[in-house]
């Protein structure tokens, strides 16, 4: 597991991952400090991860990246981490497009392709 501050190759992170699924990495990303954590088995594991680093957990949203997709469908917005009946969420889907855009926006800032 790492969290992702600066931008940062993805096929570099793909390539050094240690969870090894065969087309995507769990990611979770922390909307509002702006960085990704990623490469874990469970989003769970991101979400802990980065709330010892010092996030909300208000701002963290679990996301799936396919780094051989498309730009339009690298990223997956789905995670049970997500299902926030507070929030407004009641899926593992990011409803809200505004956080899907904030999401993506992280995502290419942050993980290059």
């Amino acid at each position: 597991m790492k969290i992702i501050t600066e931008p940062t190759s993805l096929s570099e992170l793909w390539s050094s991952r240690e969870v090894g699924f065969e087309d995507m990495m769990k990611a979770v990303v922390d909307v509002e400090q702006e960085i990704i954590g990623v490469d874990a088995e469970l989003h769970a594991d991101l979400e802990a991860l980065l709330l010892d680093h010092g996030s909300m957990q208000y701002n963290l949203w679990g996301i799936n990246i396919y780094p051989d997709q498309g730009d339009e469908d690298y990223i997956e917005f789905t995670a049970l981490i997500n299902i926030r009946p507070s929030q407004g969420n009641r899926s593992m889907e990011v409803e809200n497009p505004h956080t899907r855009d904030l999401i993506r926006h992280i995502c290419i800032r942050l993980l290059k392709r």
